[in-house]
């Protein structure tokens, strides 16, 4: 141990297949992205540099304009719908005695499932006939509420948010329910003692502490909803009339169905360019608010 101490190469020599691997899947490819941005390219014949046309081609896209605000969508429904369910189920949670891993494994458990297998789940609760949505909206004597939930265009989007959030729920439950639980007893005890109650102990205790890891969950929930793929694939694929498209889903219906990799690259760039200025903000924000507690 004290060999390794004295030669800081030989950290670098166990660090090198990693790094390896990130240059190979996420530097490369990032830079060729950036590369292939500038030019028209249909991936067979020969490119054509256009500067900054394909960039300025977004700007006029609108289906580039709805794909930027479904993740927006994302961003939006993450932090004010789901990250107070989170808090609300973690601190129910952290009250529980008994079976406290039972119920935390429960929680968890749509996590472990992959994005697959929750989109095929989902599809099969908003069928319109054997859906089990609709079929309890039905048994309530509630048919006026039924729904193609997943083919009208006004209820898509809140469908497959509601998918996402419940895939990913548990995940974040688990984290703030470690964050609370790691909250020293002494300052809640005290805290009882000079006569404060559940709610007051709640909002100047626990909140307060646990704020780093919920700055961390908004950062993981801008950068999944900025790359967010999958589950609308599997889901939606963009429909209907490209309502559900985002950001990452029309990258690829650019490059990989259009054959337009240019105009798909720039996409993955400006994807990359703006994940990368929301977590400054995000940072930046919670840094100054910090400074003015200090």
């Amino acid at each position: 141990m004290n060999n390794v101490l004295t030669r800081p190469w030989l950290f670098f020599m166990f660090l090198l297949p990693a790094i390896g691997l990130y240059v190979i899947f996420m530097g490369i490819p990032l830079v060729q992205s950036l590369y292939y941005a500038f030019f028209q390219w249909d991936g067979v014949t020969e490119k054509t540099f256009v500067g900054l046309d394909n960039f300025a081609g977004l700007l006029e896209d609108e289906v580039f304009r709805r794909s930027f605000f479904n993740n927006v969508s994302f961003i939006l429904f993450s932090t004010f719908i789901s990250m107070p369910i989170i808090v609300v189920v973690a601190l129910l949670l952290s009250q529980v005695r008994r079976f406290q891993t039972f119920y935390r494994t429960g929680v968890f458990l749509p996590t472990v499932l992959s994005t697959a297998v929750v989109g095929v789940l989902w599809l099969y609760i908003y069928h319109p006939d054997a859906g089990l949505l609709n079929n309890f909206l039905r048994l309530l004597h509630l048919d006026s509420l039924t729904q193609y939930w997943l083919s009208d265009p006004k209820w898509a989007m809140i469908s497959v948010l509601v998918a996402n959030a419940w895939q990913w729920t548990g995940f974040y439950v688990v984290l703030v329910l470690a964050a609370i639980l790691g909250v020293p007893r002494e300052l809640t005890e005290a805290a009882e003692i000079d006569g404060a109650n559940v709610w007051q102990k709640t909002w100047y205790i626990t909140l307060p502490l646990i704020r780093p890891v919920l700055v961390v969950i908004f950062l993981l929930n801008v950068s999944g909803s900025m790359k967010a793929l999958d589950i609308i694939m599997v889901m939606t694929e963009g429909g209907p009339f490209q309502t559900t498209d985002v950001l990452a889903t029309y990258m690829v219906t650019k490059a990989f169905r259009e054959y337009e990799y240019g105009y798909g690259s720039a996409i993955a760039v400006v994807i990359f360019l703006l994940t990368l200025l929301f977590a400054w903000i995000i940072q930046r924000a919670n840094k100054k608010e910090q400074e003015v507690e200090l």
